[in-house]
C-alpha cells in the first residue's frame, strides 16, 4: 500500500533540459507558422478582374479588369507600381515581353495597345473595326471551312489537294489567331494561314494524330 508520495525538485541540469525542450517546440511552432500560406490582398481595381499575368522573372504581376485600367504590381509584397491608362472598355487580356519592357493589352473597345512597362507610355494602338466574326471548322470529311458566325454563310474552304486525306481529329489556333494547326488520322499535322487558308507546313508522323498543341513561347508544335 502506497501511503505517501513526493516529487523531488528538479536539479539545475534538469531545468536547463526542460527549457531546451520548450525552446525546441517553440521553434517548431514558428517553423510551421511560416509554412502556412499568407495571402496578399491587392486593392486597386474598381471593377471585376478579367486576367492575370506574371512576367518571365516572376517579380511582376500584371492585372486586367473591367475598369479599363491594366495595373502592374510587385509580386512579392503586392505593392501597386503603376497603371496603364488609355482604354475605353474592359481589358480582357494582356501579355508581357520576355525582357519585361513591353506590355500588350486587348480591350472591349476593339483596340490592342502596346505600352512601355516602366513609364506607362502608350507606344502604339491597333484598331479593329469589329470583333472577329468567323468560325473555323474541320471534321470527318477532312475539309477545313471558314464561316461567317452571324449569317452562317460559308466564306471559304481549304484546298483539298493540299489538305488532309482522312478525318481531322483536332484543331488549335495560335495566340494571335494568325494561323492554326490541325491533326488527322492520315498521320500528319498541318499548319495553316487563318486569313487565306493557305497551307504553311505539313508535319508527317508514324501514327494517327489525335491531338495537337502549339507553344505560346517557342516554335514548337
Amino acid at each position: 500500500v502506497i501511503t505517501e508520495i513526493h516529487l523531488h525538485p528538479p536539479s539545475p541540469s534538469q531545468h536547463r533540459q526542460k527549457r531546451q525542450v520548450l525552446l525546441f517546440f517553440k521553434f517548431l511552432a514558428r517553423k510551421e507558422e511560416k509554412k502556412k500560406m499568407r495571402p496578399i490582398l491587392m486593392k486597386g481595381h474598381e471593377r471585376p478582374l478579367t486576367f492575370l499575368k506574371y512576367n518571365r522573372d516572376g517579380d511582376l504581376l500584371f492585372s486586367c479588369a473591367k475598369d479599363h485600367t491594366p495595373t502592374v504590381w510587385f509580386a512579392d509584397n503586392g505593392e501597386r507600381i503603376g497603371t496603364y491608362r488609355g482604354h475605353n472598355g474592359a481589358v480582357w487580356s494582356c501579355d508581357v515581353s520576355r525582357d519585361s519592357m513591353r506590355l500588350i493589352t486587348g480591350s472591349a473597345d476593339q483596340t490592342v495597345k502596346l505600352w512601355n512597362v516602366q513609364t506607362g507610355a502608350q507606344l502604339c494602338t491597333f484598331n479593329f473595326g469589329s470583333p472577329a466574326r468567323t468560325i473555323v471548322s474541320a471534321g470527318e470529311d477532312a475539309v477545313i471551312r471558314i464561316w461567317d458566325s452571324e449569317t452562317g454563310k460559308l466564306l471559304r474552304e481549304a484546298d483539298k489537294e493540299s489538305g488532309h486525306k482522312k478525318t481531322i481529329t483536332s484543331l488549335t489556333k495560335s495566340a494571335d489567331c494568325s494561323h492554326f494547326l490541325t491533326g488527322s488520322l492520315d498521320k500528319s499535322a498541318k499548319l495553316w494561314d487563318t486569313r487565306t487558308l493557305t497551307l504553311i507546313k505539313t508535319y508527317v508522323t508514324e501514327r494517327p494524330v489525335n491531338a495537337v498543341a502549339m507553344s505560346p513561347l517557342l516554335d514548337h508544335m
